[in-house]
């Protein structure tokens, strides 16, 4: 391709990061979308001024990372990224360090408030009674309806994500579920005594599924914010240090 000629050859120092920086400023600088055949590694190479092998391993880092293919007959394409396919290999919480796991426990916690008004938008008759069902079934088998549960919340708040009908939220909430245990259950290890309510009330699944039914967003939040009370307490107080 001629636009090659323009860019500049790289010098000798991190060839490849060099390499993969300099490809993705060609992909953007020619307007390039999904599907679009990009230059072969000999054309990069001699455009770049570097051996085919520093192109052909930026190219494989890209590759890696979703934002390019190989395919028959064509040569190797720009493609569209699985943002969440990337996360899934490194969001492993026995892996991770304690500031990413408490911003990523966070990041949950702001999600929980964020989709109150696609929650109230996209519900439909079906979604209450499959929440209903969810409630029920808890109040039947729970001694401590005052008391926060694991899985009482993944029961629940999946149904959440799932009725905000967004794909993104959903796979996300899925990927954020073992950092939210994770944390969880190891501040329970350090926190054995019951949490007191500043409300003097803990709202349950049946009080946020009332509210869903017959509230606003503005009501769901409020009555979201006090049953998280003491995750945002947590949060809030470590954020201070």
């Amino acid at each position: 391709m001629s636009t090659l000629n323009k860019i500049e050859p790289l010098e000798n120092l991190s060839l490849v990061d060099k390499a993969e920086i300099r490809i993705l400023k060609f992909f953007k600088e020619n307007n390039l979308k999904p599907g679009d055949a990009i230059p072969k590694e000999l054309e990069f190479s001699e455009a770049f001024g570097v051996s085919r092998t520093v192109v052909r391993e930026a190219l494989l880092r890209l590759r890696t990372l979703g934002i390019v293919d190989s395919k028959k007959h064509r040569g190797m394409i720009l493609t569209q990224p699985d943002i969440i396919n990337n996360f899934e290999r490194i969001l492993d919480p026995t892996l991770l360090g304690d500031d990413t796991l408490r911003n990523l426990f966070e990041l949950r916690l702001i999600m929980e408030m964020g989709i109150a008004d696609f929650l109230f938008e996209h519900k439909t008759q079906k979604d209450m009674d499959e929440l209903e069902r969810i409630v029920t079934l808890e109040e039947e088998t729970s001694y401590e309806k005052d008391r926060f549960s694991l899985d009482r919340e993944i029961a629940f708040h999946g149904k959440l994500y799932q009725m905000s009908n967004n794909a993104t939220v959903q796979r996300f909430q899925s990927l954020l579920l073992p950092v939210f245990e994770y944390v969880y259950l190891e501040e329970s290890k350090k926190n054995k005594t019951d949490y007191q309510y500043s409300s003097g009330q803990f709202v349950t699944h049946r009080m946020l599924m009332d509210n869903l039914r017959v509230g606003t967003p503005e009501t769901y939040r409020s009555a979201m914010r006090r049953h998280l009370e003491p995750h945002f307490d947590h949060a809030l107080k470590n954020g201070k240090k």
